[in-house]
């Protein structure tokens, strides 16, 4: 793995001058409403979900809730070195809410300080659908054929529908972030409270995948642990979309 001052600039510095978190943890909010409603549509293929509000303003379900609070827990259990003591969240609400509730949980079992604070960065945010926003699979092939046949024939790493983002431009605000988190957070544990398409791309910036090798990767899960560890002057994997702190 590349070192991550070229990962993420296109310019190799020396290691010594490289800044890393001690720790990275990224995961992905927990189930949220619109996740149970996506796949009830995609299994029958509705045109239609019972969402009215923002993709922003999507609260986590029941469910996702529980997972937060396992994901504290399994924040709690860490090694006291690997403890996040700083937390980097995008800022929607089903992000806030799984930081908010994992924090909580580790906060209340005496893992981390109480009152730890959660910075907001819109750069962690999820990717942009554009005129595709809140459209299932069975309406975007009905309404927007043309979008979905240009779609296919791009890829999912290219294809930008109108209005909003392609997977790649998530990776360029990801790498902007990574640099502040680098630079602010140097030497300490940090966890990132984000979506699946910000996390997918975290690690390909950082584990500088190619193309074919990502989009092999099985979809990013909820309330997921990936975590990189400071090592030799760069961030190597140690853990990739674990779920088994959810099993309970």
């Amino acid at each position: 793995m590349a070192e991550l001052s070229s990962t993420l600039n296109g310019h190799r510095t020396t290691k010594a001058g490289l800044r890393l978190p001690s720790v990275l943890i990224a995961t992905r909010h927990g189930e949220s409403i619109a996740n149970v409603e996506f796949q009830l549509a995609a299994e029958t293929g509705a045109l239609t979900v019972p969402i009215t509000s923002r993709d922003a303003d999507i609260p986590l379900s029941l469910h996702g809730q529980a997972q937060a609070q396992a994901l504290g827990r399994w924040w709690a259990e860490l090694p006291p070195a690997d403890r996040p003591r700083s937390v980097w969240c995008s800022p929607y609400v089903r992000t806030t809410e799984t930081a908010r509730i994992a924090l909580a949980q580790a906060s209340g079992l005496g893992a981390v300080p109480v009152g730890l604070q959660v910075r907001l960065d819109e750069r962690l945010r999820d990717r942009e659908l554009g005129i595709l926003e809140m459209l299932t699979a069975a309406a975007i092939d009905k309404e927007h054929p043309a979008e979905a046949a240009r779609r296919r024939k791009m890829g999912e790493l290219y294809y930008r529908p109108p209005g909003g983002e392609s997977v790649l431009d998530v990776a360029l605000r990801v790498r902007s972030c990574l640099r502040d988190i680098c630079e602010e957070e140097a030497g300490r544990p940090v966890l990132l409270v984000a979506h699946d398409c910000t996390v997918l791309m975290l690690r390909y910036v950082l584990d500088r995948l190619p193309e074919q090798q990502l989009l092999g990767l099985d979809p990013v899960r909820n309330c997921s642990a990936s975590l990189w560890r400071s090592q030799d002057g760069r961030l190597r994997p140690e853990h990739w979309n674990e779920v088994g702190h959810l099993a309970a």
